[in-house]
């Protein structure tokens, strides 16, 4: 039986700890999970704890932590996915995928052709929903760091990112292969109409190279699928 795991977002140490209101409601309102119950818990810190429920209420969830054990490993690539905004379901996609495949920062970046526009509140509400995205794919792939995901960023402001080796899908460039091994990574990848040829000629002149993959056009959210595990086979934990 695969064991619950689930990510509190505070710190966590051995002994017994009562968990937020939110979590405890999925635990007991949701999942039904009854005192006794094995858990693995984890807080971003890279670290995993073991242990059981001790008590299941309403509002009330708590946990007694027996052991301490670290993470899964990050992958030695660090990559920052410059991810053109897109609508609905694709950005949440390719976020959830994007996770799942080792992606370190998460920018969401605002183009030219993007079809979406997110102002004030409605903002702060995608960026929280995406944030969970992210929470909810680590807890199912594993992972015990959290990556960061960005609010949503002009095209032109992002191209300033900092990372060892910048890419840009392009239809004619050279295979990755080609690229000695960087220990990070950027990417960058356009919205459902794709970046502009001055957005492109931006993003070269700002020292990302053109990367392709295959003879095929790739939905913007296929593309970081993948991009980031051509990526991982070629510099990272695959």
């Amino acid at each position: 039986m695969r064991l619950s795991r689930f990510f509190i977002d505070a710190p966590l140490s051995l002994g017994q700890h009562d968990l937020p209101e939110a979590q405890a409601h999925y635990i007991g309102r949701v999942l039904r999970l009854a005192p006794g119950a094995a858990v693995q818990l984890f807080d971003g810190s890279g670290q995993e704890y073991l242990g059981a429920l001790l008590e299941v209420g309403k509002k009330l969830v708590r946990v007694e932590l027996h052991q301490q054990q670290a993470g899964l490993p990050e992958s030695r690539l660090r990559i920052h996915l410059g991810q053109g905004l897109s609508r609905g379901e694709r950005m949440d996609w390719a976020i959830q995928k994007a996770v799942e495949l080792g992606v370190t920062e998460i920018t969401p970046v605002v183009s030219e052709r993007c079809e979406v526009r997110l102002k004030d509140e409605r903002a702060d509400k995608r960026l929280a929903h995406w944030r969970q995205i992210a929470i909810s794919a680590c807890e199912q792939c594993g992972r015990s760091v959290i990556p960061e995901i960005h609010p949503p960023m002009p095209l032109v402001q992002w191209l300033g990112v900092e990372a060892a080796l910048k890419l840009v899908l392009h239809p004619v460039a050279e295979p990755l292969s080609a690229h000695q091994h960087p220990d990070s990574l950027a990417f960058l990848i356009g919205p459902e109409g794709g970046l502009s040829d001055t957005e492109v000629a931006q993003a070269h002149n700002a020292g990302f190279h053109p990367a392709r993959f295959g003879p095929r056009v790739l939905r913007t959210e296929t593309a970081p699928v993948v991009a980031l595990s051509v990526a991982q086979q070629l510099w990272g934990d695959f």
